[in-house]
């Protein structure tokens, strides 16, 4: 007998850590969704930064076509050609020597961290084993990542928490000097925070960082899940800064929405991930690799990344103009392609509501928290489809201030 699975099907069979709109997507092409009725909306959500080039672009479906007549997945006894090429390519292109690969963003931070710890015990000893990281960060949802993530909801409830991590203010480099020493191991950083309310770093700021790893011999971790591959206008959120880390994690738009991370590190640091140290069985799967170097190999060009930044103007004029009609936000800001709304005063706390309005207008949009309203969508997001998806939510506010 057929099923055809409703909305009600997820409170009966899935686990209720998710609270799922009530559509459910069943076709992509580009930047729009097609529900069970056959009901299209325009994406602007991206899979949360994920789907970097869309749904089912074609570069990245002939690779996983490709890929999927040849070979899927050997255990780590082996190697394999797509995931030489992509360690190859994400070396050629950034900062780093070496590249472990692993199944999300959860997980190379976490491997970030483990390396991190076991460099400095390595080179210092084991008294140096503290974490810097910061407030409002989001590092993942593993146990050490969630406790080295500055949101304590997500940790709370599961008992005593990982020792050595510290907690300072993001932009302020003042409160990170009150707590690095010579005990200091990393110091962890996004670039620009996500979850915590679509925030970048200032460049005094990150290079402080930088600066304060050199003198304490620690690392500086750049956790760019979100970030990279192509979301800031560059390949690299630090390649717009100019600031180098040590380690730095990738996943999200690396594989376009097949699941996939990596975590990149120069050879001093990399050295001390020897055999049996760590690993992941799906990491460095044959599929996973083949598409994200489709993907890398596609959005790493001048035509994608000034793009990208061209796309960032045209939301923030869109966005600008809304807020002149309707005043719903206090600040506007981001880089390319990941940019946060933040909501006035006003219209404290209101971004969720926003969500259900834009889906009945047939517009898929994010919260980076309950006061920013989040948006990240395709890198190569057709211009018509902004202008339609902004005039979409134009009426969802239109229906928030009417109801206000």
């Amino acid at each position: 007998m057929s099923h055809t699975p409703s909305r009600q099907d997820f409170d009966h069979y899935m686990a209720p850590n998710y609270a799922p709109q009530q559509v459910i997507p069943v076709r992509g092409e580009g930047s729009r969704l097609w529900d069970q009725q056959g009901r299209e909306y325009i994406d602007f959500a991206g899979g949360i930064a994920v789907n970097s080039l869309g749904h089912c672009h074609p570069v990245l479906v002939e690779a996983l076509k490709d890929q999927g007549e040849k070979l899927w997945h050997l255990s780590n006894v082996f190697t394999n050609e797509p995931a030489l090429n992509l360690a190859k390519a994400l070396v050629d292109r950034t900062f780093a020597d070496k590249v472990f690969l692993c199944s999300s963003g959860g997980e190379a931070n976490e491997a970030a961290l483990k390396l991190a710890r076991r460099w400095a015990v390595d080179h210092h000893g084991e008294h140096k084993d503290k974490i810097i990281s910061f407030y409002q960060s989001f590092h993942g949802r593993t146990f050490f990542t969630v406790s080295v993530g500055g949101q304590p909801k997500y940790s709370q409830g599961f008992g005593p928490v990982p020792g050595g991590i510290l907690h300072a203010d993001y932009n302020d480099l003042e409160s990170v000097r009150k707590l690095v020493g010579d005990d200091t191991c990393a110091i962890m950083v996004e670039p620009m925070q996500g979850e915590g309310g679509i925030v970048p770093g200032k460049q005094d700021f990150l290079q402080g960082l930088r600066d304060l790893c050199d003198e304490h011999n620690a690392l500086l971790i750049f956790d760019e899940v979100q970030t990279g591959v192509g979301r800031s206008g560059e390949l690299y959120a630090y390649k717009n800064y100019g600031i180098t880390p040590d380690i730095l994690t990738s996943a999200k738009s690396l594989g376009g929405g097949f699941p996939v991370g990596a975590m990149l590190a120069t050879d001093a640091v990399a050295k001390s991930l020897v055999i049996g140290t760590h690993g992941s069985t799906y990491g460095g799967n044959a599929l996973a690799s083949a598409v994200a170097l489709a993907a890398v190999e596609f959005i790493d060009t001048p035509e994608v990344l000034e793009g990208v930044k061209k796309r960032h103007d045209l939301f923030r004029e869109h966005l600008e103009t809304i807020n002149r009609k309707h005043g719903v936000f206090k600040e506007i800001r981001g880089m390319g392609l990941l940019m946060g709304a933040q909501m006035s005063d006003a219209y404290e706390g209101r971004a969720k509501d926003i969500l259900p309005l834009a889906i009945e207008e047939g517009l898929m949009a994010l919260i980076a928290g309950p006061n920013v309203l989040r948006m990240a969508p395709s890198l190569v997001i057709p211009e018509a489809d902004i202008a339609e998806g902004m005039a979409r939510l134009e009426r969802a506010i239109e229906r928030l201030v009417a109801a206000a």
